[in-house]
């Protein structure tokens, strides 16, 4: 059965928006990487709402949510999770759990804000971020 939408390619993305977040997420992606997580999925999704990163190390399981700024203006990437926004993450979180979780894993909520600027981009991490 088809949904009915058909692939769009990177390229013809109009919001730049979206393009912005893709962006976020590969560096958070890398930077993690760099620090020796293993991503296990990206965007995993759970009907219209999705998990950025989910990355492991050893029995830690952090669920990742990357917050992409051009600047400051629009506030600090944590002001950005509102509450509603935390229990639907937990909510695809126990379904990425059930499928895919291991016994004995301890799970997380971080968060990971990417600023582009001109020169360079800064990337942050806060592990354990918040809790349910």
């Amino acid at each position: 059965m088809s949904t009915g939408k058909r692939f769009v390619p990177i390229a013809e993305w109009r919001d730049r928006r979206h393009r912005r977040g893709l962006r976020g997420e590969l560096a958070a992606l890398a930077y993690l990487t760099a620090c020796g997580w293993r991503i296990e999925a990206h965007r995993f999704r759970l009907g219209r709402h999705d998990l950025d990163l989910v990355a492991r190390r050893d029995r830690i399981v952090a669920f990742v949510e990357v917050k992409s700024r051009g600047g400051v203006r629009c506030g600090a990437p944590a002001e950005a999770v509102s509450l509603r926004k935390r229990m639907i993450l937990a909510r695809v979180a126990a379904c990425w759990l059930a499928r895919y979780g291991r016994p004995g894993d301890i799970c997380r909520f971080d968060l990971v804000s990417v600023r582009e600027g001109r020169e360079r981009t800064v990337v942050e991490h806060v592990a354990d971020a918040w809790r349910i």
